[in-house]
């Protein structure tokens, strides 16, 4: 009867690993090929809504932004500011402090800064298929990810994938204080016609214009 039993369990215990198994290489399938789709662009124009909540602290926050991507440059317009990279350094511009500051592009691997918001899931985590949902005869199919470091103040983040287009949809962050970001795409081009000065700063029209340079 013990015999039976453990050949039991190890039978469970096999097929259950051998299932996440199946499970996490089918997710990673999937984030490739939305990978090779992302990199397969010129440009990216993403405009975006997004939602922090936190229930025990009763905060629930929404608003919009938008972002052109393109390779390691963008323009991020976001919570009343404007951030700009041009692949080496940093400019974020806030009108309501008439502030300018500018930076290094961060080295560090673990910072998910705009020019990687579509391509950061590809290090640093573990990945298990989740729920599919129809949203508007849309099928997005949820690929869950889970930080390797378990330093991170991250639980996990939930990649919502269009199963047609392979293009995200939607972003769901839990941190370990129970907060939770999303972001929803609501509209997703590719290849736009760029100008040649977009990712250009000109840091003389706003000293020009009486701003604060900080540089750090």
């Amino acid at each position: 009867m013990l015999k039976k039993q453990f050949l039991l369990i190890v039978l469970m215990t096999t097929f259950g690993l051998g299932s996440y198994a199946q499970n996490s290489s089918k997710a990673k399938a999937l984030l490739d090929e939305v990978y090779n789709k992302v990199t397969s662009y010129d440009n990216i124009y993403i405009d975006f809504k997004s939602t922090l909540e936190n229930t025990e602290a009763n905060i629930k926050q929404e608003t919009k932004g938008n972002v052109t991507l393109s390779g390691d440059k963008y323009v991020l317009d976001y919570l009343g500011a404007k951030q700009l990279s041009d692949g080496k350094k940093v400019y974020t511009v806030v009108p309501d402090n008439e502030e300018v500051t500018i930076e290094n592009v961060s080295e560090d691997a673990n910072t998910v800064t705009p020019s990687k918001m579509l391509t950061f899931y590809r290090t640093g985590h573990n990945y298990e298929w989740d729920t599919l949902q129809n949203v508007g005869g849309r099928k997005i199919q949820y690929v869950k990810l889970t930080p390797i470091d378990s330093n991170t103040e991250l639980k996990s983040i939930l990649l919502g994938i269009d199963t047609q287009t392979k293009h995200i949809y939607k972003l769901i962050q839990t941190g370990n204080n129970g907060t939770k970001t999303s972001i929803t795409v609501n509209s997703f081009k590719t290849n736009q016609a760029l100008s040649n000065t977009l990712f250009n700063f000109d840091v003389k029209k706003y000293e020009n214009d009486g701003y604060y340079i900080i540089r750090n």
